[in-house]
Order: C-alpha cells, then sequence, then structure tokens
C-alpha cells in the first residue's frame, strides 16, 4: 500500500505538526503535507484533501463538496489519481497544468477562500515551511514552488495495479466470466471505449452527453470557458480507472451508482429527452439487456486499483 494513501487515512492534527521522519525531503513529501495541511483555506478548517479523500481515489462521496463556512462546490468533485499524462484539468478544462489546477481550490471562495498571496504569507510566518522550502527549492515558500510541490504530490497518485491491469498482462483468472463478457461490451456493442479509451480510459476529449438542457440543466461546461456556442454543455471525459468508488457520477452527481449511469447511455431520452446539442453518438439506444448491464458493470468494477477495494 501506498504510503499517501496510509497518510491520507490516518492525518491528524498533531501529524501535521512534523514531517515525516521516516521520509526524505522531498518536493513530494513537502506537497503531500500541503495537501493534508487545512493552513491553506481561509479559516484554517478546510484542505486539499477534505474534497480529495485518499480512500475513494482522491475523489469524494458527495454530491457537491463542502468548503470554507460549509459552501458547497458548483460541481462534483473529479478524482485525482492518474493525472500526471493529462492536457488539461476541471470539468470545464480551465487549466492546463496541475500547478494550475492546485492553485484553483485554494483560491475559489466556495473552496478554500484563501488568496494566494496571502497563503504564501501563512507559509513564511511557519519556519518548518521555511526551512523545508529553502532545502527544497534554495527559496522561501513563493507561489510558484508552493504549485510545484502540490503538483508534485498529485503526480504521484498512479495506479494500474488493479484485476484489469492483471488480466490483461495474461492472468485469464484475475477478472470473472462476467466481467469479462463486460469488456467486451465496453469495446463492442455498448462503444464505451469511443471516448473512454487508452491506458487510462478516456480520451481525454470534451463531450456533451446530453445532460445541459438550459432550464433544469443549466451548467453549459465548457462554453463558460471557451465562450464557443460549439462547445455548450462540454464536459471534460474522466478516466475510468478506479470508478467504482468515485460514486456519484458526472459534474453535477446526478448518478448515485454504476448501473444508473449504464441505464442512462444505454437509453438517454428515457431520463432527458431534451438535452441540447448532445453527442450524436448517443441518439440511438445501445440496447443493452440487464444482463449485459450486469456484465458491463462487473468490467467497470475491475479498474479499481488493488489499494481502494477493501475502502
Amino acid at each position: 500500500m501506498k504510503k499517501w494513501l496510509i497518510t491520507g487515512l490516518l492525518v491528524t492534527a498533531s501529524t501535521l505538526l512534523a514531517f515525516h521522519s521516516e521520509e526524505p525531503l522531498t518536493r513530494v513529501t513537502l506537497g503531500e503535507k500541503l495537501f493534508f495541511d487545512p493552513v491553506l483555506s481561509m479559516d484554517r478548517t478546510v484542505s486539499c484533501a477534505s474534497c480529495h479523500r485518499p480512500q475513494f481515489a482522491f475523489a469524494d462521496t458527495s454530491t457537491f463538496s463542502k468548503g470554507i463556512h460549509d459552501k458547497l462546490t458548483k460541481r462534483n468533485t473529479p478524482a485525482l489519481t492518474n493525472q500526471s499524462g493529462r492536457p488539461s484539468f476541471f470539468w470545464d478544462g480551465r487549466a492546463a497544468t496541475l500547478e494550475e489546477q492546485a492553485k484553483q481550490p485554494i483560491i475559489s471562495p466556495d473552496e478554500m477562500g484563501l488568496p494566494i498571496d496571502e497563503a504564501v504569507k501563512r507559509l513564511n510566518a511557519d519556519s518548518t515551511y521555511v526551512q523545508a522550502f529553502r532545502k527544497i527549492f534554495n527559496s522561501a515558500p513563493t507561489e510558484k514552488n508552493l504549485l510545484q510541490a502540490l503538483a508534485a504530490f498529485e503526480r504521484t497518485l498512479e495506479t494500474a495495479n488493479s484485476p484489469y491491469d492483471r488480466y490483461i498482462n495474461g492472468d485469464d483468472n484475475a477478472i470473472s466470466a462476467t466481467a469479462a463478457r463486460g469488456r467486451l461490451l465496453f469495446i463492442g456493442k455498448a462503444n464505451c471505449n469511443n471516448c473512454h479509451s487508452g491506458e487510462d480510459f478516456t480520451a481525454d476529449r470534451f463531450k456533451n452527453i446530453g445532460l445541459y438542457n438550459g432550464t433544469t440543466l443549466k451548467d453549459a461546461g465548457r462554453f463558460d470557458i471557451t465562450h464557443d456556442s460549439a462547445q455548450l454543455g462540454f464536459f471534460k471525459v474522466p478516466s475510468l480507472r478506479n470508478v467504482a468508488v468515485t460514486a456519484p457520477y458526472m459534474h453535477n452527481g446526478m448518478f448515485r451508482t454504476l448501473r444508473e449511469v449504464i441505464v442512462y447511455y444505454n437509453t438517454p431520452d428515457a431520463l432527458i429527452h431534451d438535452g441540447i446539442k448532445r453527442d450524436l453518438s448517443l441518439n440511438t439506444p445501445l440496447n443493452l439487456t440487464d444482463t449485459e448491464i450486469d456484465e458491463l458493470e462487473a468490467f467497470l468494477k475491475t479498474l479499481t486499483d488493488d489499494r481502494f477495494i477493501n475502502q
């Protein structure tokens, strides 16, 4: 089990007072400490880990996470695992690097609510942090090296030790026969790999899957960043790694279970028939049977890294 998971589950106020003596001081260990330290929130009550919970693949189990003063985020918290190779971040893709991503929750008034200059000032008032930053960066804390440290830690949150990984590496018994049939559905009849492709099961694109209608579903997604009408209702296609532990699903957390997600894709019009600019590939029902839905769900569960399976 990775040390970062153990740290994330057991972190307390007392453990935040010092760095782990058994670990060398690096950008990663500094970033880990910052990730779990509420010093980066305005009222010192919220840390990055408050929303990105380690035992759930650094996602959250709430539809919307709570920031300072119990303010709710505007979108569901996405998982932070397997992000090192991504070209964009957030549901709307507004950040191009992990460093940019790390800054946004700190300064967001609905999340940590702390101006970045104030965050740097706080770190410079802490002799332990100053000593650590000087040792690693040969500099006192700055906005740049604060974000570099957080991003360095986030880049270590890679997962590739799932039953599925063992299966494709030659262990035919790593997944059940039901899940194996689900895998064939995933790449065949269900056509899931049209969007969820590659090693991390994401094509790193933006798609409109019909969850915007301008009335009951008002979040315009990517359009709010690009102001391109062709991207109205577009959202980033997330990785499916560890998807079984990152419920609820979609940018608005509207689906509580994987089965609900599959049922929606199977017959989108049955739930939302007025989605604006929905991708044409979703206009034809998949015609999956109940058994096939079970098989596809079983396959998706095999994408969970071993460290999360018993959480």
